[in-house]
C-alpha cells in the first residue's frame, strides 16, 4: 500500500510509519510546527516528508491516510484529510493501523502513567541484544536502537501503550486497539485531566486493557494499591514487582553512582547482578519491571539480561546529558506530568546531592496548564535551588480551564522557591549564564523549551568548559 502520515513528526506516528515501511509499504509524510528532536529525527528517516499541509502531498495512487491526534493538525478540517476523503481514500489513525497490522503477533503492551517509553525501549534493546528480532513501537528516541519503530521477523512485538484517546471523534484509549497477549503495567496515577477529569475516568481504560488479556497471557504489574484494585480484571497470570521487598521481583542493595548497581531478586531465590548508567530510583524500578517480564517469559537469560541492561544508553529527553565538557552539566528530562517531573528532579537530587539544582520548566501539556493542577506547583520543585519558567503555549487553551502565566509563577513563588519567568531563549540563557559554576541544570518539559536543548549546551561548554569532577 501507499500510506501517507499527516502529522509524521508525532512520536507514535513516526514509529508506526517505520513499522509500515519495514512491512513493505510505501510511506510519505507531512507536518507543520514540529520541533527537535522529532523534526530532525524524521528528516533522517529516508522517506519523503513535506513541512506543510497541502493536498498536493497526496500521491494519485494513495491507498491510506493516517491522521495524527494533535489538535495542531486540524483534524477533519486538515486540507489533506479533506482531499483524501473527497477521493474516497480511507482515513485512519496510527493506533488503528498498528493494531490491525499486528493482530496476529504476540503483542506485549507496556502501559502506565509513566515509565512507558523507557521500559519499551529497554525491553526492545534487551530482546535485540539477545538475538530476538522482535518488532517494536516507541514514542521516544533511544541511541541504543536503530529506530523508534521496527517490524521484526519474530512473533513478538513490544508496543508502547498510550492511554490517551485515539482522537476527538474516537474516545477509546489507544492501547485497547493493540491485541495484547501480555501487559507490563508500570504505574497508575491520574493524568491527562483534559480528557480524564477524574481518577475513576482515568483508571477505566486500564481495566479495559487488562480484560483483553487471554488466559495464557501474562500481566507484570507494579505493586501499587490502584493497580491491585484492577488487577482482577485480567484472566492471565499476574507477577508483581516493586522497589521494596515484595511477593515478586525487587532490587536489593542499591548503590547509586555514575554506574548504579543492585541485585535483581526474584521468586525462588533468583538473583541477578545489575549495573546501569541510567539515573534515578525510577529507572531502577523500570529495570526491575522489564527484567521481571523477560525472565518470567524466558525471552532472555540472566547473563544476557545483565549485559544488555548495562549497555542500554536510555532515551532522549529522559535525563539525557546535553553538555560535553561543561563543569555545570545541562540535563534534559521529560516533564509531561507531575510524577515524571518529580521523578526527574529527585534523580538529580540523588545523583548530585551537593550541587544546587536549577530547573528550567515549561508547562507544555494540558495537565500542567489546567487550573485544577495548580496545586502540583506547591511541591513539584521541592529541593530545587532556583526555577525558571517558560510561558505555557496557547494551542487548545479554549478546550479547558487554562492557568495564566502569572498564576503559575505566583503559585511557585508562594512555596519560597526562587522563581523567574523567561519568555525568550535569550532571556533564559542570560539568566543561566549568571550561575556560579557549581550547579546542575535540568531542562524539563515535553515541549520545545524555546530551543534551549540545542542552543544552551554549546554556551555552557564554552562558559564552563572543563571536565566535570565526580559529583
Amino acid at each position: 500500500m501507499r500510506i501517507h502520515f499527516t502529522g509524521i513528526a508525532g512520536a507514535g506516528m513516526a514509529a508506526a510509519a517505520l513499522m509500515m515501511r519495514e512491512a513493505g509499504h510505501v510511506i510519505t509524510g507531512s507536518d507543520e510546527g514540529a520541533f527537535p528532536p522529532m523534526s530532525t529525527y524524521v528528516e533522517g528517516l529516508g522517506f519523503p516528508v513535506t513541512w506543510r499541509f497541502d493536498a498536493a502531498n497526496l500521491s494519485s495512487d494513495l491507498d491510506l491516510l493516517v491522521l495524527g491526534a494533535s489538535a495542531k493538525l486540524g483534524g477533519d478540517q486538515n486540507v489533506e484529510v479533506q482531499a483524501a476523503r473527497a477521493r474516497g481514500v480511507r482515513v485512519t489513525t496510527f493506533p488503528e493501523l498498528v493494531g490491525e497490522a499486528t493482530a496476529l503477533r504476540r503483542n506485549t503492551v507496556v502501559a502506565g502513567s509513566f515509565g512507558k517509553s523507557t521500559c519499551t525501549a529497554l525491553m526492545s534493546h534487551i530482546l535485540r541484544a539477545n538475538g530476538v528480532d522482535a518488532g517494536w513501537m516507541i514514542g521516544a528516541i533511544s541511541p541504543s536502537l536503530p529506530d523508534t519503530g521496527h517490524w521484526g521477523s519474530a512473533p513478538e512485538v513490544v508496543l508502547e501503550g498510550d492511554e490517551y484517546i485515539v482522537g476527538p471523534n474516537d474516545r477509546r484509549s489507544k492501547f485497547v486497539l493493540y491485541h495484547p497477549r501480555d501487559v507490563l503495567l508500570t504505574s497508575l496515577i491520574h493524568d491527562h485531566v483534559n480528557v480524564f477529569p477524574t481518577f475513576e475516568a482515568y483508571v477505566k481504560p486500564f481495566g479495559e486493557l487488562l480484560r483483553l488479556l487471554p488466559a495464557e497471557g501474562l500481566l507484570v504489574a507494579r505493586e501499587h494499591p490502584a493497580i491491585r484494585a484492577i488487577a482482577g480484571e485480567a484472566a492471565s497470570r499476574i507477577v508483581w514487582y516493586d522497589t521494596q521487598v515484595c511477593d515478586g521481583w525487587y532490587p536489593d542493595g542499591i548503590v547509586y553512582g555514575d554506574t548504579t548497581r543492585f541485585t535483581l531478586v526474584g521468586p525462588g531465590g533468583r538473583r541477578v547482578a545489575i549495573a546501569t548508567t541510567l539515573l534515578g530510583e525510577h529507572n531502577v524500578e523500570n529495570i526491575v519491571g522489564v527484567g521481571a517480564y523477560l525472565l518470567e517469559r524466558g525471552l532472555a537469560d540472566e547473563a544476557g539480561l545483565a549485559r544488555a541492561v548495562e549497555s542500554f544508553a536510555g532515551i532522549r529527553r529522559r535525563l539525557d546529558r546535553l553538555t560535553k565538557v561543561s563543569a555545570v552539566p545541562v540535563i534534559e528530562g521529560f516533564g509531561s506530568s507531575y510524577e515524571k517531573a518529580r521523578s526527574a528532579i529527585e534523580a538529580m537530587l540523588l545523583h548530585y546531592p551537593l550541587r544546587p539544582l536549577t530547573v528550567v520548566f515549561e508547562p507544555h501539556t494540558f495537565s500542567w496548564r489546567n487550573r485544577d493542577a495548580l496545586p502540583w506547583y506547591d511541591t513539584v520543585f521541592e529541593g530545587v535551588a532556583r526555577v525558571l519558567i517558560i510561558p505555557p503555549p496557547h494551542h487548545g487553551e479554549q478546550s479547558h480551564q487554562q492557568s495564566g502565566f502569572d498564576e503559575i509563577l505566583a503559585r511557585v513563588a508562594a512555596t519560597g522557591t526562587p522563581v523567574e519567568g523567561v519568555e525568550t531563549a535569550e532571556a533564559a540563557t542570560a539568566a543561566l549564564s549568571r550561575l556560579a559554576g557549581d550547579e546542575v541544570v535540568l531542562l524539563l518539559s515535553s515541549g520545545p523549551l524555546l530551543g534551549l536543548p540545542d542552543s544552551l549546551p554549546p554556551v555552557f561548554d564554552a562558559l564552563h568548559g572543563r571536565r566535570e569532577a565526580a559529583a
